[in-house]
């Protein structure tokens, strides 16, 4: 059955105009002319039978099916425009996935281990993009996430497979100049001493103080961080007592930038999982997946 879609060109033309809201500025971008972008962005009308714009005296407007129909649209293209130059960049050799992922979990600790990857399956590239947040697959271009997360929070994804890859240990650390070259603090000595915080977990510090049975009034207080890796770079300046991840300070305790501030380690009751759509998965992801499989254990 021939599928019921405009062309291109005619998608293109309308995305460029509703993204700088003028024919004029489209054509710009496209290299053609003011009537060319209108003269496709008509006939685009004529075969949706929707209007999309609509022109004034002073100009032009997207109507409210224009503003959804231009949402759709750019994402689409977008992920066309992936696809395109993947395919040109490989030649047509080998195969690709795309992986969304936390951007700290990213830097910290899948992409020193693609090298393994890469040894193993040559011919596989990954792509990475940064989402925090539970997406709808369908929209996207992902074939799968890495998402850190507690159980409820994973059950917030519709239409998916949830494998659980590693549980996430929290440890405080700090800048051995801290420690004045004396040993690990117990959990009241902590309590004493500036706490950098999670802007993302406000109550970390008190759930950990709490496990230890000490009372830390100053548990929520201290400087906060949007990301862990801001965080581990306050700590590395000694500027305070972080509460990190295990998993995203192995090279800074291996290297001594960081040495454990108490050795109390503790649950933090999230995981990091692998998600995927419900639908048939390509060679290309599988071969990813009993690879990742591996790292994790």
């Amino acid at each position: 059955m021939r599928r019921k879609l405009p062309s291109t060109q005619a998608l293109g033309c309308f995305e460029a105009a509703a993204r700088h809201g003028s024919f004029t500025r489209a054509a710009q971008e496209l290299a053609l002319t003011q009537g060319a972008i209108s003269r496709q962005v008509s006939a685009l009308e004529a075969f949706l039978g929707v209007p999309l714009f609509k022109r004034t005296q002073h100009g032009m407007t997207l109507t409210p099916a224009g503003e959804d129909y231009a949402r759709q649209i750019s994402r689409r293209l977008d992920a066309l425009e992936r696809d395109t130059l993947d395919l040109m960049g490989r030649q047509g050799l080998g195969d690709a996935i795309t992986l969304a992922t936390v951007p700290t979990f990213a830097n910290r600790w899948l992409i020193p281990r693609l090298p393994l990857l890469a040894n193993l399956q040559p011919e596989l590239t990954v792509h990475i993009e940064v989402r925090t947040r539970p997406f709808l697959f369908t929209d996207s271009g992902v074939d799968a996430a890495l998402y850190a997360g507690t159980v409820e929070q994973v059950q917030q994804w519709v239409g998916v497979q949830a494998y659980p890859l590693l549980h996430e240990l929290v440890v405080p650390v700090c800048s051995p100049a801290l420690l004045a070259g004396g040993g690990p603090l117990t959990p009241a000595e902590l309590a004493e001493r500036p706490l950098l915080q999670q802007a993302t977990r406000p109550e970390a510090w008190r759930h950990w103080f709490d496990a230890q049975g000490v009372d830390a009034p100053q548990a929520m207080t201290g400087p906060r961080y949007e990301l862990f890796s801001m965080q581990t770079a306050a700590a590395t300046h000694g500027l305070g007592m972080a509460l990190m991840p295990t998993l995203l300070v192995e090279s800074e305790l291996r290297n001594g930038t960081l040495v454990v501030a108490c050795d109390r380690v503790h649950s933090s009751g999230r995981h990091y999982y692998m998600v995927q759509p419900d639908w048939p998965e390509r060679p290309a992801m599988t071969a990813f997946k009993r690879w990742l499989f591996t790292q994790t254990g």
